[in-house]
């Protein structure tokens, strides 16, 4: 999940306060911190999501896909292939994130 600064209190309201998120490089960050990671001057000019698959439990929702990202973050150009699996928990009626992880695959 990477973000705008614009999108900064749209991610903030949907994170979970015990969020976490391990990157393909495998540093991991809380809620604030990832928040703070991603407010750098940020373009998105891509954001593709495929192959997404719903995993439902009760009041947990587990769910796959492959991503692509191209933009420019912090002034320098990028382009991201990864997987990501990203778990959502109802909480108190509302769904929210509670913990996402990012990986490159070997075959791109």
């Amino acid at each position: 999940m990477r973000i705008s600064s614009g999108k900064i209190a749209d991610v903030a309201a949907r994170a979970g306060r015990d969020y976490v998120i391990t990157l393909e490089d495998g540093s991991t960050y809380g809620k604030v911190g990832f928040i703070s990671y991603n407010a750098r001057p940020l373009r998105v000019d891509i954001a593709d999501l495929t192959d997404v698959k719903i995993h439902m439990h009760e009041n947990i929702a587990v769910v796959t896909a492959g991503y692509h990202e191209r933009g420019e973050l912090g002034g320098k150009p990028y382009d991201y292939r990864d997987r990501l699996t990203d778990v959502w928990m109802k909480i108190g009626g509302k769904w929210q994130l509670i913990a996402s992880h990012y990986s490159v695959p070997t075959n791109l």
